[in-house]
């Protein structure tokens, strides 16, 4: 279309919100794109975008949009929509397709003509940032008609994949954040690597892909080293195969020969199978062998070959909870292509091989153990086998044939007791067995070997037989089922207020014998420590707080613009204070102008408390008090009001709230029941104008709803004094 070829869309800004925000809970990229001219052309002025939209991209046929329904953005589409939301959706889409997690976008105006923000889950900030760029040179492509969409989505996608493998938590570890979130576990990824803290402050627990921090250096030695496991494990009564180390290619095969033959010769601190060759009879494989597996590790170990398949079975917490198994690999040849070119269109054409962390199989390659095994049939790699001939490529193929269901009870006590052996609580353990359905000693089987930090893939995405919820073991075991996994967790928003609020409550939670962490507008302080004292009031400083891990409660102050342009730096909080809101407060840099944007900014704190939580909210604030029916826990109102209707259905309803009096503070709950705490003369507060506001109602509601005893809360109330809380360091 000659018209559009001159177009574009522009993009203005990019700001990351990495917490829950003014749009959803998640972490999401909000990008400020111009979409210049294009504002006179929506997609149903465009002749054909819509064919060559559906062509390039079917899926988002599923894409319910305004009309909540499959095919309700397409029809959005064939009616005329812009360039911005139509970017939104396709950065979900190619998202989607790529395998990157997300499904929440927005597109909204801006603050002028054709200038839009569109709002877009963001697991990270790159990936997703490179996906909306894609979408827009894709958008500009279908709408200029200059390139063929279906090869474009193709290479988009594949581009898209190569970065998210790079960026992204690998599946292993992502399968144990996603358990852990989905019993509402928070993570926090440490690294740019697997390294991932779960839970919060003192509560916390670190991960590493399947290794965490009670995962011992020493046994992680020990698993490493395959001469010194069998030791062990043969004096705990384990079965193993007979073996020692060897020095030499003569030594290899004098070792062989007292054991008896086949032999299998391996790398003693190898891993991943490099260097490993299994079923050697003769003293020109076992040499041959050994000048392989000495490049693999520092020693060598030659030990029995076990008759039976490899066997891979994940223990958590001394249980068996996943088991694969390997099979052998083959060619049949056909009389015209080589064992090469065989290996290409008859094992790798496989889709589920491939060098990306997704595919259970890996491709197969001639190196030196394959190399070994077609020597041992007389045949190389440029070797043309007869029709129908059966050639072996692989007698130790890839772990992943899900055996879970035909695990025995002996085999997995046994599996289980060598892990406790070798002192790992997540550890994978290799087998040799020809039916992992019969006991070990009835079959001559034996455990080969004990790893630390054992890879999940073949378990979540077997080549076959079920995926096994190998994730939510971790999880489970790391966070037993039914115990408390989070700190106690404060936030308080307002526009004024806060600081004093926040050092009120770190003050009553200390004196309960906690170490509070806080993170206000006065600095950043560890129980008595002042780690900074500037402005702290920013999701840096209150995620350090998050980190801490003799952090047994934390007290964070959010100020709106962090909440606008950063969001929440925690997913829930147990309770949640906002004092007061201003509605003519705005922020034209960020296209905030009435009081509904202001009140879906401050309304964060809110939606983030939890179900078992707290909200505690100013019923003197018509704006504050419309928040509660947005609370997921209970609320508890705070008042000036003695006559206050709100507050009297409120208790009418067995609700509780904090009424504040010159002389006393009531704390009431439902209509009959009523606690006083006496309210400090100025004199001995010297700051009447503090003791005498809402904000210490606020401070004792929040401390309350934190089930702090009634003598504590009193005890505090007579006691605190601004800044003895953080005493000059010395």
């Amino acid at each position: 279309m000659p018209q559009l070829l001159d177009k574009s869309i522009e993009i203005l800004s990019v700001k990351h919100l990495r917490g829950p925000n003014m749009w959803t809970y998640h972490p999401v990229i909000e990008v400020w794109v111009d979409i210049g001219d294009l504002e006179d052309y929506p997609s149903n002025l465009i002749p054909g975008f819509y064919d060559r939209l559906v062509k390039a991209l079917p899926s988002l046929q599923e894409h319910r949009c305004s009309y909540g329904e499959p095919g309700g953005f397409l029809k959005r589409v064939e009616e005329g929509t812009w360039p911005a939301h139509i970017l939104e959706h396709l950065t979900l889409e190619l998202q989607n397709l790529a395998g990157i997690p997300g499904g929440f976008g927005k597109a909204r105006d801006g603050d002028r003509r054709s200038v839009y923000k569109v709002i877009v889950s963001a697991i990270n900030q790159e990936v997703t940032l490179t996906a909306l760029q894609y979408a827009r040179d894709l958008y500009l492509a279908l709408a200029q008609d200059t390139k063929d969409p279906v090869a474009e989505v193709k290479t988009i996608i594949e581009n898209l994949r190569e970065l998210s493998d790079e960026l992204l938590l690998g599946p292993s570890t992502a399968c144990i954040v996603n358990a852990a979130e989905e019993r509402g576990i928070p993570s926090i990824r440490l690294s740019s690597g697997n390294l991932v803290q779960l839970g919060y402050g003192a509560k916390q627990r670190r991960i590493w892909t399947a290794e965490t921090d009670q995962t011992s250096a020493i046994a992680e030695t020990i698993s490493r080293d395959k001469d010194l496991t069998k030791s062990l494990l043969a004096s705990a009564g384990v079965p193993t195969p007979r073996g020692r180390t060897v020095t030499s290619h003569d030594d290899a095969w004098e070792a062989a020969q007292d054991i008896g033959l086949p032999v299998v010769v391996k790398p003693i601190d190898g891993n991943h199978g490099r260097g490993v060759f299994i079923n050697l009879y003769t003293q020109g494989e076992i040499e041959a062998a050994y000048a392989v597996a000495i490049h693999e590790g520092s020693e060598v170990l030659v030990e029995k070959h076990i008759i039976g398949d490899e066997h891979r079975l994940l223990v958590v917490g001394n249980q068996v909870v996943a088991a694969a198994k390997g099979e052998t690999v083959w060619v049949t040849g056909d009389s015209k292509h080589t064992i090469k070119e065989l290996i290409e269109i008859q094992i790798n054409s496989d889709p589920r091989r491939g060098t990306a962390e997704e595919c259970p199989l890996n491709p197969v390659r001639i190196d030196s153990a394959v190399e070994l095994e077609l020597a041992r049939q007389q045949l190389t790699g440029t070797s043309i086998p007869p029709l129908d001939q059966k050639v072996l490529i692989q007698s130790n193929g890839n772990v992943a044939f899900d055996v879970t269901d035909q695990v025995h009870p002996d085999v997995a006590y046994q599996v289980a007791l060598a892990a406790r052996v070798v002192g790992l609580e997540i550890a994978g353990v290799d087998l040799v067995a020809q039916d992992i359905s019969k006991p070990l000693a009835e079959q001559g089987a034996a455990i080969v070997e004990v790893n630390a930090g054992p890879g999940l893939l073949m378990h979540l995405k077997p080549a076959s037989g079920s995926p096994q919820p190998v994730g939510k073991a971790i999880t489970d075991h790391l966070f037993p089922p039914g115990a408390n996994f989070r700190i106690p967790l404060i936030g308080i928003t307002g526009e004024k207020g806060k600081t004093s609020v926040a050092e009120m409550i770190a003050y009553f939670l200390r004196l309960t014998n906690v170490n509070v962490g806080l993170a206000c507008s006065k600095g950043l302080y560890f129980g008595n420590r002042a780690v900074q004292r500037s402005d702290s009031a920013n999701w840096e400083d209150a995620r350090r707080t998050l980190l801490n891990r003799t952090v047994d409660a934390a007290v964070i102050e959010n100020n709106s613009l962090s909440m606008l342009i950063e969001g929440l730096a925690y997913d829930r909080c147990q309770v949640g204070v906002v004092l007061n809101l201003n509605p003519k407060a705005n922020f034209p840099e960020y296209a905030i102008y009435d009081e509904d944007q202001v009140f879906s900014i401050t309304r964060t704190q809110v939606d983030v408390v939890l179900p078992t939580g707290v909200a505690v909210l100013n019923a003197d604030d018509e704006w504050v008090a419309k928040m509660a029916e947005l609370s997921d826990g209970e609320v508890i109102f705070f008042t000036k009001d003695h006559d206050s209707v709100l507050i009297n259905t409120h208790l009418q309803n067995g609700g509780r709230a904090v009424i504040v009096g010159k002389q006393q503070i009531a704390l009431k709950w439902g209509l009959n029941d009523q606690k006083n705490i006496p309210v400090p003369l100025p004199s001995h507060a010297a700051i009447d104008s503090k003791w005498h506001s809402l904000n210490l109602g606020a401070a004792i509601a929040a401390a309350w709803g934190l089930g702090i005893p009634f003598n504590v809360i009193e005890a505090g109330t007579e006691t605190f004094m601004p800044d003895m809380l953080h005493p000059a360091e010395a």
